[in-house]
């Protein structure tokens, strides 16, 4: 089978963090005879300085014809100064809603060979490894009415609205439930049910869910709670799930956990599996175009695609294997150095990846 995949390295360190896991990629190809079309399009703010969009309707027609899309990052100093209609993350947060990708799926795993780079104590982090489900295409973020507004008074006001429908809410919830059920049977849904009547709406269709589910074992926390959970005993969890801002938030603060935010893939998928997959970091406008930016996500993305879209989940253990057995070598970009390790650039990172690859 072909497998079609659409890159958008978008902005900052995007072009350089895609180009070392498009190389990733063609090592799977040429070792595993993987039939795989890569295409790009632009998408961001290098898509507004060409076109004047953030999301161009051409890129829009390629990722609906992919199997799967791959994204670097978005957005930057450079584009903050537009109209919000047209800047930088609209594009994103269009593709994500014009795919129907609602399901953002955020692993946070420690590996052994970085314990030293988390800012937690060893004892606390080492062996972590959470899944946070992250409803992506709801709540605050998209809800309407929004904007800024002059009052009577002549005071200006910005205003959003928080909105989840029982629908949207059961079908992130069955994505958890089911993930929590492969995994360690463990299921936290976090809100914040003692003030927002949405996630009241959301607790009680949680709660009925987990009829269905009776082996898997539900509890609920309130965010700020959640928050401060993850640094003090984060390995209590399994899998989190929660609404479009607050899952923005907390897998944030998950990824640093992990020693670096150079770590973490994700994947945002649709109702029939199809995803885009990108890394949980930004575009880092201040490294971008000095071959210092880590671009282990970006490959660990690449690594969950061909597990969750294209259905290449040998190929995917090799890519993550690979990895590992570069960071046993010693070495690291900046971002998670530590004592006696070697520091190499982005590109370097990478083919020691592919060579990994070829050679495992």
């Amino acid at each position: 089978m072909t497998h079609n995949v659409l890159v958008l390295p978008g902005d900052g360190i995007g072009p350089e963090i895609i180009a070392e896991a498009v190389k990733v990629l063609e090592a799977c190809k040429q070792k595993f005879g993987l039939d795989l079309t890569i295409d790009s399009a632009l998408l961001g703010g290098a898509a507004i300085d060409a076109t004047g969009s953030p999301l161009p309707e051409d890129t829009m027609a390629k990722a609906k014809a992919s199997d799967a899309i791959l994204l670097g990052a978005v957005g930057g100093p450079k584009w903050d100064t537009l109209d919000m209609a047209i800047r930088p993350e609209k594009g994103l947060l269009g593709i994500r809603s014009g795919l129907a990708l609602f399901g953002n799926l955020r692993p946070a795993i420690l590996y052994p060979q970085l314990a030293a780079a988390s800012t937690l104590k060893p004892e606390v982090v080492s062996g972590l490894d959470i899944l946070i489900v992250r409803e992506l295409t709801g709540g605050i973020y998209f809800g309407q009415p929004r904007g800024v507004r002059t009052l009577d008074t002549g005071e200006r006001q910005g205003y959003n609205t928080y909105v989840y429908s029982e629908s949207e809410i059961r079908r992130i919830g069955k994505v958890a439930f089911e993930a929590a059920r492969a995994r360690n049977g463990k299921l936290c849904s976090v809100d914040k049910a003692n003030v927002l009547e949405v996630t009241v709406l959301w607790r009680e269709i949680m709660e009925s869910m987990a009829k269905d589910y009776p082996d898997v074992e539900l509890s609920h926390m309130y965010v700020d709670n959640a928050a401060m959970q993850l640094v003090r005993a984060p390995k209590q969890f399994d899998v989190l799930v929660t609404g479009n801002m607050f899952g923005d938030i907390l897998s944030d603060a998950a990824a640093m956990l992990t020693g670096s935010i150079g770590m973490l893939p994700s994947a945002s998928l649709d109702a029939n599996g199809k995803g885009m997959y990108e890394p949980c970091h930004g575009s880092a406008p201040d490294i971008a175009g000095e071959n210092k930016a880590n671009p282990l996500a970006t490959i660990l993305s690449a690594a969950m695609m061909l597990r969750y879209s294209l259905g290449e989940g040998a190929v995917a253990d090799a890519i993550e294997e690979a990895v590992s057995s570069v960071l046993d070598q010693g070495l690291r970009t900046l971002d998670i150095a530590s004592d006696g390790c070697q520091i190499v650039g982005t590109e370097s990172m990478g083919e020691a990846v592919v060579s990994a690859l070829i050679s495992g």
